[in-house]
């Protein structure tokens, strides 16, 4: 399946999912931004038992999760621990 930009979606085509369940209340998932400085653009903070699936966009180059969370990519399944 083969995705476009057309403006309303700010994904790029073929842009990696991740999923992620918190194992504990308060488990922080950070969004960090693409380009020459590094920055936190947006912040979810999940509770046990809930699921983000998130994705890597134009603006997003990496994600930082704190606390206990199974996370699902293309790459596998791992924990993060507290």
């Amino acid at each position: 399946m083969t995705e476009k930009n057309n403006g309303e979606n700010p994904a790029p085509a073929g842009s990696d999912y991740i999923v992620i369940k918190a194992k504990e209340n308060g488990v922080q998932v950070i969004g960090l931004t693409r380009g020459l400085d590094t920055r936190f653009h947006h912040t979810e903070k999940l509770d046990k038992g809930e699921v983000l699936i998130a994705q890597f966009t134009d603006h997003t180059s990496a994600m930082k999760i704190r606390g206990k969370a199974e996370i699902w990519s293309k790459h596998g399944q791992l924990e993060s621990e507290s």
